[in-house]
């Protein structure tokens, strides 16, 4: 018989490619790891990554303009802050300056009490036919004289021109900061300074016209003290004539009264040019103290010494207790190092006889390479 060659099918052959080829893309996923254990979608994980970068892209453009809005509103907050503590301080500067010049201690109306140096500042009961301490009796200064009028007038000139000068020069302050304000902010930052400038010039108008009045009451209650003075000046000077004159008749002055060497500082200081000698009750108090308080040195020396020798003793036992524990800690770990060793040499012998074992009994027909390329050659 003559051979034919028969022509394939080509049905057969095509349903022949497509299982070798399902075979090929089984294999790939099956000897795939990755693929196998954990069934990753690549075209999904990489639209997520996409999605992600995207998003994150865009958190940070929000986050950007954000942080450049945080650092505008600081930067207006500052301003304003730094502003709000000039006017804080210039209020304090002035307050402090007022205080300085026109509340001094000397002006207070108790300070004649309280002034250590009015014994040394006193003056005479009359210096010249000028002074103020002469009533309208002494027939030497009348009532509507003022013979300083023309120096206060131009004082209080030269007050209110000052006062006018600081006025307009904050006032061309403030109008400067809100122009720089006004060109580096725009829109609705503007508006808001604006109304920050409105409220902050509203607050210095209150203040200052609480300061005139502060300042008019003040001027009032002068202008009453001084009325007050002068009346309590011709009390006072009456009730020191009479007081000069019971001292002197029932002064102490040719006595030798103790209680005038008495100090105002504290009770154990004495006036040295009034003292006239301590009392032999003083003196028998200071030889009993001095006797007490030797005694008492004695008394705590022989403590100290008592506190020292206990001290001594107690150290000296702790430190023989200290070498008995630290032979004792030694044998210990002697005794210890020797079991370490003896148990050391039983493993160590236990894992030689296992060894032998295994290499003799048990793993005693070892695998070829031809055994282990069986293995991955199919997907079935």
């Amino acid at each position: 018989m003559h051979k034919v060659d028969l022509q394939p099918d080509p049905t057969e052959a095509t349903a022949i490619e497509a299982r070798r080829n399902r075979e090929k893309q089984r294999q790939s996923r099956i000897f795939n790891a990755r693929y196998r254990k954990m069934g990753v979608d690549l075209e999904g994980l990489k639209s997520q990554v996409e999605e992600r970068k995207l998003r994150e892209e865009a958190e940070k453009r929000r986050d950007e303009a954000f942080d450049a809005d945080r650092v505008q509103y600081d930067k207006i907050a500052q301003m304003l802050e730094e502003e709000e503590q000039q006017r804080k301080k210039r209020l304090h500067q002035e307050l402090v300056d007022f205080q300085q010049q026109k509340q001094q201690p000397p002006t207070r109306r108790e300070w004649d009490i309280h002034d250590p140096e009015a014994v040394r500042k006193g003056h005479p009961a009359r210096v010249s036919d000028d002074d103020p301490r002469c009533g309208p009796s002494s027939l030497q200064r009348f009532a509507g004289e003022d013979l300083n009028h023309a120096v206060k007038q131009k004082l209080l000139k030269e007050k209110n021109r000052q006062e006018l000068e600081d006025q307009r020069a904050e006032r061309e302050k403030a109008l400067a900061d809100r122009k720089y304000a006004g060109e580096y902010l725009g829109g609705q930052e503007r508006i808001e300074l604006d109304l920050r400038a409105l409220e902050l010039a509203l607050l210095e108008d209150e203040c200052r016209r609480a300061k005139a009045m502060a300042i008019a009451d003040f001027n009032r209650n002068q202008a009453a003290e001084v009325v007050e003075k002068h009346r309590l000046a011709q009390q006072r000077e009456q009730d020191d004539n009479n007081t000069e004159i019971y001292n002197h008749l029932t002064g102490n002055l040719l006595t030798e009264n103790p209680d005038v060497a008495k100090s105002l500082i504290g009770p154990h200081r004495m006036v040295p040019y009034c003292w006239k000698g301590m009392s032999p009750e003083q003196l028998e108090a200071i030889r009993r103290m001095q006797k007490e308080q030797c005694k008492e040195n004695q008394r705590l020396r022989q403590e100290r010494q008592q506190l020292e020798a206990e001290w001594d003793r107690q150290r000296h036992l702790a430190a023989r207790a200290g070498m008995v524990m630290e032979e004792q800690e030694q044998d210990f770990r002697l005794q210890l190092r020797k079991s370490l060793d003896a148990y050391n040499r039983e493993l160590a012998e236990a894992q030689k006889t296992n060894l032998r074992y295994l290499e003799k009994e048990v793993y005693s027909n070892p695998p070829t390479a031809q055994y282990h390329l069986q293995f991955n050659t199919s997907s079935r």
